[in-house]
């Protein structure tokens, strides 16, 4: 056993342990802790001064060990992976191990939240020291019922066993005792060593996956309820433009249809718009009466905006002093003047939607003192508090049953369809299910935001990088950006080089915009790395290794860093470990590749964890891209909890972000989204307007996923492997080809894709 000292945050924390016996001779474990600080400032949280319940673990005379999953499941393994960490400290066997998902209650769970690839950090500790404490109490008991010495007893698979007499009892079977034994100090309680880990560490198959696999209703869009009608709710094209008048009496003729009227909405593009809302007896019959529906919409200023206006706005911007500079270091504007070379580039990327598969939904039943909600947010505590400030009612009041979402990439963040689904249940007086249409989900996203940029690098004699600058056109007012659209001062190679600037200039914007995986990195790095790569090629330097020479010249700051500050600082030395072993498991530089063939290479910082790809692509005579093989080494500290889940994130990533390179964009005109659906479609103007999910010939034979493991603490992978991924393939285009993609997605270049 080991010490609990570790902590995987730098925030203090308290935990308490609370027991109560079960009918029939089982023990109920409940965990009170504080959630994590940096949870609470995202607002999805409940006070990190109140004490709450973060695990329960419930153990029955059968031996059978049922454990509570608090965060939502969205695909990314959570309800298997938090149980597994109990489990393996408790020392039970998995198989007798069943998982409950738990509603949301912040009387009961912290964090309840699904995003910023927070899980791993954020229970790393707290779920091992209940499974610890458990295990603990249940020797005590078997101590207690033998007269032995705690120090004696030995457990295996729920099992206490004491050598020298040859008794062994199982957990079930002492857990009536072990409910009248005093709990031990979470904070003190031992913990195994990592060597001893039984469960931790091995592939564990997904909980659930059975009805996963035989389409069993186990995702928000199978609820039902009884007397449930179906609602669907007509939005403006133009976000946030209101009903001028509606065919609301045409409406309610049509067969089925309960319900029809006009919502006012609020100005919170988060929140609930205004709309049309129709009700009836099943999805059939709302969607044929959809059809049905004139609405008129009045005028609104986002009519004015649209994607041609951006790029007109941001190459004006770039003809004139930025609007403010958000680091500057050194004398960049001297040092440009005694480089021995510079570079210049210009680099663009596009809005984006999430695109998850399961289009968004809510199912509400509202009555005078009550709105229960089965949902598939990520942040059900912001849902919670969203609903009850629209309808009126004490927080409280609003029950969210948390169901598997079928994907989220950050969409379910925002929980505009749990207000919608509420104020159109009150207003009907009856269960309603809403169901977002694909083009709804598409075209009323909260979108990953475009954003340009322009760089200015200057290399000395050797090929040293001395001086950089970085321009970011982006979207926001004053000193406020738009959501997702921040431009941050530590962004790559900010810290590695003696004399560097970096400026910002901001646009209004009235389209909503959002967190998608990997927040602002998954854009920032396709530019940045790009931009770093060139410089590499400028110098006459191996890509991957004049990163490497960049990390190593590190620059101190010039005033000493507080300790949350130097927790949230990019850590060179892990960079450059998983950049070598991504130089060594792919043989850079070795093979000699065909014509045709190329190798790139990038690596990020992002949401805590550390990863260098590499990827090799074909491009033929006519401009046709092939992915060959994709190698991905991430450092995300000293275990890797579910190996399954864990590569199955990074190769998800890796082909997320294929997909996103080669044809996603949304372009707005007049104020609208011109994408509607994933097949093809046209334009008013008769260009192609769709946005392609990758297909799964075009997807790479191989996505090789490696672990650099180190001393760290572990956490999350859901974000940070994705950012290297869309570079990398960049890299590997130009020395394949001789040409540099400044601009996303690879469609609107002369490159195609096989």
């Amino acid at each position: 056993m080991t010490s609990s000292n570790e902590n995987t945050t730098g925030v203090n924390r308290r935990d308490f342990l609370r027991v109560s016996a079960l009918a029939g001779g089982g023990i109920l474990l409940a965990s009170y802790a504080q959630p994590l600080e940096a949870i609470e400032r995202l607002g999805v949280g409940a006070s990190a001064a109140d004490p709450m319940l973060s695990a329960f673990i419930r153990i029955t005379a059968d031996n059978i060990v049922t454990i509570t999953a608090k965060n939502p499941e969205i695909g990314q393994g959570i309800k298997t992976m938090l149980p597994m960490l109990i489990a393996d400290e408790l020392d039970v066997d998995w198989k007798n191990v069943r998982v409950e998902q738990a509603d949301f209650d912040p009387n009961k769970y912290p964090a309840q939240v699904a995003g910023g690839s927070t899980a791993t950090p954020t229970n790393w500790l707290p779920q091992r020291r209940v499974g610890a404490a458990g295990r603990a109490m249940i020797v005590a008991a078997a101590a207690k019922q033998w007269n032995v010495p705690v120090a004696e007893l030995t457990t295996s698979k729920g099992v206490v066993t004491h050598a020298a007499s040859g008794k062994n009892a199982t957990y079930g079977a002492l857990a009536a005792t072990a409910a009248t034994i005093t709990p031990p100090d979470l904070a003190t309680v031992p913990l195994k060593d990592p060597k001893q880990f039984t469960i931790i560490g091995k592939r564990t198959k997904t909980v659930n996956v059975k009805d996963i696999l035989t389409g069993k209703p186990i995702f928000g869009i199978d609820v039902t309820v009884p007397n449930m009608h179906y609602a669907t709710f007509v939005k403006s094209p133009v976000f946030a433009a209101k009903v001028k008048s509606a065919n609301l009496d045409v409406i309610t003729q049509q067969p089925g249809i309960t319900h029809a009227f006009v919502v006012d909405g609020t100005t919170n593009l988060q929140g609930l718009m205004p709309g049309v809302a129709i009700v009836g007896k099943n999805w059939w019959m709302v969607q044929q009466a959809r059809k049905k529906l004139v609405v008129e919409w009045a005028e609104h200023p986002t009519a004015q905006q649209s994607s041609a206006g951006f790029a007109a706005k941001a190459a004006e911007f770039f003809k004139s002093p930025a609007q403010r500079t958000i680091r500057n270091d050194g004398n960049f504007d001297e040092a440009i003047k005694s480089a021995a070379k510079v570079i210049e580039a210009e680099y663009s990327y596009p809005f984006i939607a999430h695109a998850p598969l399961e289009p968004q939904n809510c199912t509400a039943h509202v009555t005078a003192d009550k709105c229960e909600l089965w949902t598939t947010s990520q942040t059900p505590a912001g849902g919670r508090t969203l609903v009850a400030n629209t309808l009126g009612l004490k927080e409280d009041q609003v029950i969210l049953h948390m169901v598997r979402a079928g994907g989220g990439f950050g969409r379910r963040l925002y929980n505009d369809p749990l207000v919608e689904a509420a104020f159109i249940a009150r207003e009907a007086k009856v269960p309603v299910k809403l169901l977002w249409t694909r083009e709804e989900d598409m075209q009323h996203d909260m979108f990953r935001p475009g954003g340009f940029h322009t760089f200015t690098a200057g290399l000395d004699a050797s090929g040293k990088l001395i001086a950089f600058r970085n321009h970011c056109a982006t979207f926001g007012e004053g000193e406020r950006f738009a959501p997702s659209a921040e431009m941050s001062p530590g962004e790559y190679p900010a810290r590695f080089v003696p004399n560097l600037r970096m400026d910002v200039s901001v646009m209004p914007l009235g389209v909503p915009t959002g967190a998608l995986r990997a927040p602002r990195s998954n854009a920032l790095s396709f530019a940045f790395q790009g931009f770093i790569d060139e410089c590499a090629i400028a110098a006459g330097k191996d890509p991957l290794q004049f990163r490497i020479d960049t990390l190593k010249a590190e620059i101190a700051p010039a005033q000493p860093l507080t300790p949350q500050q130097q927790a949230g600082q990019m850590d060179a030395q892990r960079v450059i470990g998983v950049l070598e072993m991504a130089r060594d498991v792919s043989g850079w530089g070795k093979a000699k590749l065909p014509k045709g063939t190329g190798m790139g290479v990038a690596f990020y910082f992002s949401h805590r964890g550390y990863f260098a790809e590499v990827v090799q692509a074909t491009v033929s005579k006519a401009g046709e891209v092939r992915v060959d093989k994709v190698w991905a080494v991430g450092d995300v500290g000293s275990e890797i909890i579910n190996p399954n889940h864990a590569e199955q994130q990074v190769q998800g990533a890796v082909l997320d972000g294929l997909g996103q390179a080669y044809g996603q964009e949304i372009t707005f005109s007049g104020g609208k989204a011109d994408q509607g659906n994933f097949s093809p479609a046209t334009t008013a103007s008769g260009s192609p307007a769709n946005f392609p999910l990758l297909r799964i010939k075009q997807a790479p034979p191989v996505v090789e996923v490696h672990w650099k493991k180190t001393t760290f603490a572990p956490t999350g992978i859901g974000e940070p492997a994705m950012p290297p991924l869309i570079p990398a393939l960049i890299g590997a285009i130009h020395q394949a080809t001789g040409k540099r993609v400044r601009q996303l997605p690879l469609s609107k270049t002369d490159l195609k894709w096989v």
